[in-house]
């Protein structure tokens, strides 16, 4: 069954949401397509103190839900399903999951980006109390407590050095005996009085899973096979991102970490395709910025939508080629 639409988004976070809503404003009526899980990194976190207007902070999920039931409220549709395939050959490009194929004049990419995780059970369910992927959104709730962050990269050690504003001590955990940071990165976080360093070391588990909070690391020496517990209140494991894209390798320009390529706003290589959030931005990561590349994605899709030769039906004419 075939479905056409003005303009499809793929991706349910704030970067989705806000291209559904100034899409729905727009009168473009458009189509969600949330992904699963929905919602994107939202989801894991528990209270959002940086998001602007709410003073005492909101939850991940209710922020994410709260933006989803704004941009119904103004005419866009959400439907469930995560995206199998793109056709993205020719307009109208086809956006396909397990049980539908639709077919789009537009399309806003904002499938976000994965963080890398250690892969321990007691990571997961302590994710969002106590384990955290993002320094920035979460540093300000461990104000003189001991943190850990895991990791050997310049992401970590800009992680670590942001931390000192807030914890009593820093360790970093690092698997190899250097770091893999930039001479600068390294040099700064060598320097730091409140950074210690547990080399050649992994991260084993996560204490207290049960409890629902933090209170240690259990850490083993890849070189002595020595492990001991470290008491933190706070896990911060900052391994590196993974963008959302493997359906789009040769279809778009990615980069060399398989980031969409954007220019001239949310412009992708691809005529009438744009990206917006964390599947186009490596750099900054955060909810606000996601939703305002979401809006910018709506507006440069919107125009292009305008700029269409008109059909006998009134919607734009297809395309045949990009430039």
């Amino acid at each position: 069954m075939n479905q056409t639409e003005e303009i499809i988004i793929v991706g349910s976070g704030p970067a989705g949401l806000t291209a559904a809503l100034y899409s729905a404003r727009a009168n473009l009526s458009p189509l969600l397509i949330e992904g699963i899980p929905a919602g994107g990194q939202l989801m894991l976190t528990t209270m959002v103190e940086n998001w602007p207007g709410y003073r005492d902070g909101i939850m991940g999920p209710e922020l994410i839900e709260t933006l989803r039931a704004q941009a119904e409220r103004f005419g866009s549709r959400t439907v469930m399903g995560q995206v199998q395939r793109f056709d993205l050959s020719e307009t109208p490009y086809i956006v396909e999951t397990s049980d539908m194929r639709y077919e789009a004049r537009a399309l806003i990419i904002s499938t976000g980006a994965s963080a890398r995780l250690l892969g321990l059970p007691s990571e997961r369910v302590l994710m969002g109390h106590g384990v955290s992927t993002c320094a920035t959104c979460d540093g300000y709730f461990f104000k003189e407590k001991p943190i850990a962050v895991v990791g050997g990269g310049d992401s970590a050690m800009e992680e670590a050095l942001f931390l000192t504003k807030f914890a009593s001590r820093v360790t970093v955990v690092h698997r190899r005996d250097t770091l893999r940071a930039s001479k600068i990165m390294q040099d700064k976080a060598l320097a730091h009085a409140r950074i210690t360093f547990e080399w050649s070391s992994i991260v084993e588990d996560i204490r207290d899973a049960d409890q629902g909070m933090v209170t240690g690391v259990v850490v083993r020496n890849t070189k002595t096979n020595v492990a001991k517990e470290l008491s933190v209140d706070g896990v911060f494991v900052a391994i590196g991102h993974t963008p959302n894209t493997d359906l789009l390798v040769g279809q778009l320009d990615l980069d060399d970490h398989g980031y969409i390529r954007t220019r001239s706003g949310t412009r992708t290589s691809q005529l009438g395709v744009f990206a917006c959030g964390d599947v186009q931005d490596p750099v900054y990561r955060q909810a606000v910025t996601a939703a305002g590349s979401g809006c910018m994605a709506a507006i440069d899709a919107e125009r292009y939508l305008e700029g269409l030769p008109m059909d006998a039906t009134g919607k734009g004419a297809e395309v045949r080629s990009a430039d």
